[in-house]
């Protein structure tokens, strides 16, 4: 079930030590990616980041649940700072394997290892609405 494959990947995680939300949901597991990546500031977008890096790694597609989806107040234009930079990773019903859940986490851990060279994001296009959909983004460079 999907509820048993959740729990299996994000038990794994916990246990090689990711941070994860807890409790473990039904539908997907939830990386904290500020604690993961504490080194990329808010404002370089550490969940879309990770959610990135995931990607490029393995092509198991995650999605950022902070800063850039919170968007921009209307009255300032500054970015909403919501306290969290989650990303995450739903599974959807009836489609994927345990050895699924094992290259996923396979992938996360092997993220989480080489986290210290993941740098931050800038847009390279922001759309005025929905921008966690259609913006695109590129790294900074290294420091």
């Amino acid at each position: 079930s999907r509820v048993g494959q959740v729990e299996y990947l994000g038990n794994k995680l916990i246990k090689y030590g990711i941070p994860v939300v807890t409790p473990i949901g039904g539908h997907g597991v939830f990386l904290d990616a500020a604690a993961i990546l504490p080194h990329i500031p808010q404002d370089e977008f550490p969940a879309q980041a990770l959610a990135a890096a995931i990607y490029v790694d393995s092509g198991v597609r995650g999605m950022e649940r902070g800063i850039v989806s919170a968007g921009r107040d209307p009255r300032t234009g500054e970015n909403r700072r919501p306290k969290l930079e989650l990303v995450r990773l739903t599974i959807p019903r009836r489609v994927y394997t345990q050895s699924h859940m094992d290259v996923v986490a396979e992938s996360v851990i092997e993220v989480y290892e080489q986290s210290d060279i993941i740098t931050g994001l800038r847009f390279t296009y922001e759309p005025e609405s929905l921008r966690f959909f259609q913006a695109t983004f590129e790294p900074f460079p290294a420091a």
